[in-house]
């Protein structure tokens, strides 16, 4: 396995943060390039083709570890031998595009599930329909990434990696504070009068919750799930409205800016961008927060509780994030592409190389399986992944990730301002999605 890498980037959601100016780049350059077929279908047998081809697939910084382990894994016990480029995540959009334009994708690339709707419409992936839809457990592929995938009801990526977010508390601080350490806050109200218990111990540096008040990415995938939790959606079906100022939106914002005001949020929440916001509750000094799940192994020295992140009135949900995964509209080998995407989705895969890592399934059949089953979390994350959404828009990245999104202005005024104003943010965030 050949590893192409000259550095790493921080949390899978924190490096998700780039401009839109490279999404516009990215059209200029795969357009350039009239003569593409992307899209094309795969034709390959059920499992594809294992004949000794060499093959190429470049993923993102933050999925290095996983991407390793998968490739490793693959190529031992495969003729095929899969060649793994790792791209530093400020790269990658630019990366990708320019390799668009000239016809020199690779064979796999894996792309954050918020930009595969772009490329997809795009033309930058092929077909896999027929090869999707003849996996035997294809219902219980997470759907979430098979929606964001799919365009006029032709399927283009697989999940290659999932990352959750979920509801993370510190038991020791929760005991300390006298609340139960083994039950979470079963809705937002519960949830904003345990951040100000825990606050209420006056510890040194610690403080109720934490968050990334000047983070667009960060705040979706821990803010969004509050709203699935009620049952609501935060756009409307195609991705071209803005649902979010409904009565349950304006709720969590008013829950918000009553934690901060009363002093219960990390200060450093109001200007983290991203690099470090999960660091208060890694260091064991914030009491409670919507957390990445992929980040479990990383609360060390104190123990966890974990649990889906809930809404106004109860419920649970997550953000589906991470990355799809498909074959390129440049790939020449695409039967054999699919012979690595077949056996990714695998239990040999799922379970024998992911879950072994304690990531996250992509399947749900495979949810309680015997590495989950060593801990109950593990478990409770696996489930928890089938009541997520993802989100589906082509300019998502212009409304909610990029720096200064109208998503992130919303979110400002309402939980550090008056939030007299979230009705007009909307509808500038309705403006970025209908363009």
């Amino acid at each position: 396995m050949r590893i192409t890498r000259t550095r790493t980037a921080g949390t899978r959601l924190a490096a998700g943060v780039l401009t839109a100016g490279l999404l516009v780049g990215l059209a200029a350059c795969s357009s350039a390039d009239d003569s593409t077929d992307g899209g094309a279908a795969v034709t390959a047998g059920p499992d594809g083709t294992d004949d000794g081809t060499t093959l190429t697939l470049w993923t993102r910084a933050p999925l290095e570890k996983q991407a390793k382990l998968l490739v490793a894994a693959y190529n031992d016990t495969h003729k095929n031998q899969v060649e793994l480029t790792v791209v530093p995540n400020d790269d990658y959009v630019a990366k990708v595009g320019a390799a668009a334009g000239s016809g020199g994708l690779p064979d796999l690339f894996a792309a954050d599930i918020v930009y595969v709707p772009n490329w997809v419409e795009q033309g930058l992936f092929q077909d896999l329909t027929a090869q999707i839809d003849g996996l035997s457990f294809k219902d219980s592929i997470n759907k979430g990434h098979l929606a964001a995938g799919t365009a006029d009801g032709k399927e283009h990526v697989l999940p290659f990696v999932l990352d959750l977010s979920m509801l993370f508390w510190n038991k020791d601080l929760y005991k300390e504070a006298g609340l139960d350490p083994d039950k979470g806050p079963a809705n937002m109200t519960e949830y904003v009068a345990n951040a100000k218990a825990v606050q209420a111990l006056n510890k040194p540096d610690t403080y109720g919750t934490a968050t990334g008040l000047n983070c667009g990415g960060c705040l979706v995938f821990t803010w969004f799930p509050s709203v699935w939790a009620d049952g609501d959606q935060v756009m409307n079906a195609d991705g071209t409205e803005s649902l979010l100022n409904s009565d349950t939106a304006k709720s969590i914002y008013a829950s918000w800016k009553d934690l901060w005001d009363s002093g219960a949020v990390l200060p450093s929440s109001k200007d983290e961008a991203g690099p470090t916001w999960t660091a208060g509750f890694t260091e064991g000094k914030v009491g409670q927060m919507f957390y990445p799940a992929t980040l479990l192994s990383s609360t060390t020295g104190f123990d966890v509780g974990v649990a889906g992140i809930p809404g106004p009135k109860g419920g649970a949900s997550t953000f589906v994030g991470g990355d799809g995964i498909g074959v390129s509209k440049d790939s020449k080998n695409a039967s054999q592409a699919w012979n690595f995407l077949n056996w990714m989705m695998s239990e040999d895969a799922q379970v024998g190389v992911l879950a072994k890592d304690n990531d996250v399934v992509s399947r749900s059949d495979l949810a309680n399986n015997e590495y989950a089953a060593k801990d109950p979390r593990l478990v409770t994350i696996n489930e928890v992944a089938g009541k997520g959404d993802t989100p589906v828009a082509l300019n998502f990245q212009q409304a909610f990730n990029a720096p200064n999104s109208p998503w992130l202005t919303l979110v400002r005024n309402a939980v550090l301002g008056d939030g007299s104003s979230v009705d007009t943010d909307n509808d500038e965030i309705t403006a970025v999605l209908s363009q």
